[in-house]
C-alpha cells in the first residue's frame, strides 16, 4: 500500500466507522420481529389452554370428536411453528448485527446462509403440519391430491434453496471470510478505540 493509499484509508476510516453503526437501525426490526412471535407464543397458549379445557368438558359429556380435536390442536402447534419462525429471525438478526449470542450460536445461526436454512426448515415442517390438517379434516381425495402436489413443489424448491445455501455456507468456511468479517464488525471499533491513546501519546512525543 502506498502513502497515497494508505493516507486515503486513514481519511475514510471515520465514515466507515460511522456507516458500522447504522447497523444499530435493525434493533427496531428485532424488536416487532420478537414482539410479534412473543403474541404468537401467548396467544398459541390460551388457544392450547382453551382446546384442552374443552376436549376434556367434551369428554365428559361423552361428545368427543377424536377428528375434530386433532385438526384443532394441529392449528395450535402450526401457530406455535410460527412463532419460533419469527423468533429466529429475530434472535437471528441480533446476533448477526448487533452482537453475537449464545443461542444463536447453539442454534447454529452464525451467518445469514444459517438463518435461512433454519427459517427455511420451519418453513418446511409448518407445510407439513398444515397438509396433516387438510389430510385428517376429511376432505375430497383429488383436493388433497392438489393440495398436496403444491405443497411438494413448494417444499422441494426450498430444500433446493437449502441445498445450495450449505454449499455457499461451506465456500464461506474454506476462504474464512465469514469470521473474519464477524471479527472486523463486532472488534474493529474497540480496537480502535483502545489504539487511539498510544496513537495520541505517540503524536505527543513527536512534537516534544
Amino acid at each position: 500500500m502506498t502513502r497515497t493509499d494508505k493516507e486515503f484509508s486513514d481519511r475514510m476510516e471515520p465514515l466507515g466507522r460511522v456507516i458500522g453503526r447504522t447497523r444499530y437501525v435493525v434493533l427496531l426490526a428485532v424488536i416487532a420481529v420478537l414482539l410479534v412471535a412473543l403474541s404468537l407464543f401467548l396467544l398459541g397458549t390460551i388457544l392450547a389452554i382453551t382446546g384442552i379445557w374443552e376436549a376434556w368438558a367434551a369428554l365428559l359429556h361423552g361428545r368427543l370428536e377424536a377428528t375434530d380435536l386433532t385438526v384443532e390442536f394441529l392449528e395450535i402447534v402450526s401457530l406455535m411453528l410460527k412463532a419460533v419462525f419469527f423468533y429466529l429471525i429475530g434472535v437471528g438478526l441480533y446476533s448477526l448485527f448487533i452482537a453475537p449470542l449464545n443461542i444463536a450460536t447453539s442454534l447454529g445461526v452464525e451467518t445469514l446462509n444459517d438463518l435461512e436454512t433454519k427459517v427455511i426448515s420451519v418453513v418446511v415442517v409448518i407445510l407439513a403440519v398444515r397438509f396433516l390438517e387438510e389430510f385428517i379434516s376429511g376432505k375430497q381425495p383429488l383436493e388433497i391430491l392438489q393440495y398436496g402436489g403444491a405443497l411438494a413443489v413448494t417444499v422441494g424448491a426450498l430444500v433446493l434453496f437449502q441445498f445450495y445455501n450449505h454449499r455457499a455456507k461451506e465456500d464461506q468456511q474454506a476462504h474464512g471470510s465469514a469470521e473474519q468479517s464477524k471479527k472486523d464488525l463486532f472488534e474493529g471499533d474497540q480496537e480502535h478505540d483502545q489504539n487511539r491513546p498510544g496513537e495520541r501519546s505517540d503524536e505527543q512525543d513527536g512534537v516534544r
